[in-house]
């Protein structure tokens, strides 16, 4: 087997409401987000793997970005390559069509499989149960709201569990974008997540790591567009995802701590502010000096907490 065919398996979806594309790979190779993924919002996502061609990656986003049809481009990339017969590829458009190639010179197990609004595609896996079981995953979690992030990680881990690729496990990488984005996020970006685990041991399992740190953050970001605009009930709102997917984040509880005092909700702010304090003693200087404390500096349970 050549050394440059990548055992791997990657899923690529839509979800049109929320206007996110995104694809989501592990494999048995180094660096897999470098070669695999593909995102651009408001047009589609793009899987390229197996003795992967990662320049059709664009290729096909610039295809689509144009009109043409998802199946027909797929067809032009793999009818202009003399080497197709060991590529493999997984196509969604930002309205949900989907469609995959897998060429006949791939490892075994290698194939594919499409639904609504995602694609799937592997080579070298254990069987063909890892495929079924990552459009299960995504099927299953259809109507669900949550981001379209959690679902592919789910399918992800889905498709481990049934056996992923049968070399093992080294790398994985997590890429979304949302139409808009970079109109209301501080980053001016519509890339809303990128993570990539490059070498590893137990690469989803800090694959979701750093998903769960990415969240708090985002939601962190959001909270804080609105705290510069002085809408503090809506960075309190805003904050709330990040406090229940990591409530042992001290900056979480000091964050919102500051909205809720300029707020006016003094027992809340205090509350939150102690929690803070109980996992990070170093936010007490932080709180003494920050100025968003102000209506609370006269504050006889404030000067207790912040005592020290």
């Amino acid at each position: 087997m050549s050394g440059a065919s990548r055992g791997t398996y990657s899923i690529v979806a839509a979800d049109p409401d929320a206007r996110e594309v995104g694809c989501a790979v592990q494999s048995r190779y180094f660096a897999v987000g470098t070669a695999v993924p593909w995102v651009r919002a408001g047009v589609g996502a793009v899987a390229t793997q197996a003795l992967a061609l990662s320049a059709s990656g664009p290729r096909l986003l610039d295809a689509l970005a144009g009109g043409e049809d998802p199946a027909a481009a797929l067809q032009r990339v793999v009818d202009d390559d003399d080497r197709s017969g060991r590529r493999q590829y997984g196509v969604v458009t930002a309205d949900g069509r989907a469609v995959s190639f897998t060429g006949a010179a791939c490892n075994e197990w290698a194939g594919d499989r499409q639904g609504e609004n995602y694609a799937v595609q592997g080579n070298i896996l254990a069987g063909a149960e890892v495929a079924d079981a990552m459009a299960r995953s995504f099927e299953g979690s259809a109507g669900s709201g949550r981001p379209l992030a959690d679902r592919l990680m789910d399918a992800l881990d889905a498709a481990e569990a049934a056996g992923g690729d049968r070399r093992g496990k080294q790398s994985a990488a997590l890429v979304v974008e949302r139409a808009g984005a970079a109109e209301v996020t501080p980053l001016g970006l519509d890339r809303v997540v990128d993570l990539r685990v490059d070498d590893h041991d137990d690469p989803l399992v800090e694959l979701r790591r750093l998903l769960g740190i990415h969240w708090s953050l985002s939601y962190s970001l959001a909270s804080y567009w609105h705290y510069e605009r002085g809408e503090y009930e809506r960075a309190i709102e805003s904050m709330q995802p990040a406090l229940e997917r990591t409530p042992d984040a001290a900056l979480g509880w000091f964050n919102v701590a500051c909205y809720e005092a300029l707020a006016g909700r003094r027992d809340d702010a205090l509350a939150h502010l102690r929690r803070a304090v109980e996992l990070d003693s170093g936010m007490r200087d932080q709180a003494r000096a920050d100025s968003d404390f102000e209506s609370l500096q006269a504050d006889d349970e404030f000067r207790r907490i912040v005592a020290g």
